[in-house]
């Protein structure tokens, strides 16, 4: 979670019912165009980043004024880096951000967010459960190591595996590439460093399979101030013939019915 800074908890909005923080006004356009149909969804997570995650510890109680522009929309906006129906492992979920964020901003996607943090968990899990969102969204509780392939709790190779403020690049590769499939994309939410990390982390990145890094800019034109996110290709280093995913996901669904999910909005 980046730095507190000072700030006063807006008052609720007019219409706003218990558990759900609405958006400021100026940031109503860019909500709806990112979370259509889920957008009374992503009010009420929001509520809970606002209430119970600041009561558990999991979100600094000055972060809530600016919740919606730093956070729930920074997440979100990288959904449209997110393949149809993929499967999204996010590393290291926290608050759910962005796992969660992702989730509501692409409800065609199967995300799971895996958390070590016993408390953490929990309170994901009652979230997902608020939400109505347990068929799509699953938490598990523990380190990414736990689930790499190979491991007694391996996950499925993910098409996507999401991290943000978790750690460096060259640490959180090692984590998050082993989870992801042959041609699959480590999507890392970065500040100001990002160029820095990808230069540090190069030769890590070469040693585990990780191809095609980019640097990119998520949300410009959306949202006040585009996301920074390093996207990195996973080789076939990493996942030899026959690695890729088949079959039924964490949720149960097949990749076909997976395939016949609601398309992302554009």
């Amino acid at each position: 979670m980046p730095e507190d800074v000072a700030g006063e908890i807006p008052a609720q909005q007019p219409g706003d019912a218990p558990g759900v923080l609405a958006e400021p006004e100026e940031l109503r356009e860019a909500v709806a165009t990112v979370f259509g149909a889920e957008v009374d969804l992503a009010r009420r997570y929001a509520g809970h980043l606002a209430t119970t995650a600041v009561e558990r510890g999991l979100v600094g109680p000055r972060e809530v004024p600016r919740l919606w522009e730093r956070h729930v929309l920074n997440c979100a906006v990288v959904g449209e880096l997110l393949p149809p129906a993929a499967l999204v492992v996010d590393v290291g979920s926290g608050a759910g951000l962005p796992g969660l964020c992702l989730a509501l901003a692409r409800p065609d996607a199967t995300v799971v967010l895996v958390e070590p943090l016993e408390r953490r968990a929990i309170w994901l899990t009652e979230v997902v459960d608020d939400l109505g969102i347990e068929r799509r969204v699953r938490v598990v509780r523990a380190r990414a190591e736990e689930v790499a392939p190979g491991r007694p709790g391996a996950l499925p190779p993910a098409d996507v595996v999401t991290a943000r403020a978790v750690a460096p690049l060259e640490r959180l590769a090692g984590w998050c590439l082993p989870l992801a499939r042959r041609d699959g994309l480590l999507l890392a939410l970065k500040g100001r460093s990002a160029a820095e990390e990808v230069r540090a982390a190069g030769s890590a990145l070469a040693r585990l399979g990780g191809l095609d890094v980019q640097v990119l800019e998520v949300g410009a034109g959306v949202v006040p101030v585009p996301t920074t996110v390093v996207s990195v290709t996973v080789g076939a280093a990493l996942h030899p013939a026959g690695g890729s995913r088949g079959g039924e996901d964490v949720s149960g669904r097949s990749r076909a019915a997976r395939q016949h999910a609601r398309k992302p909005r554009r």
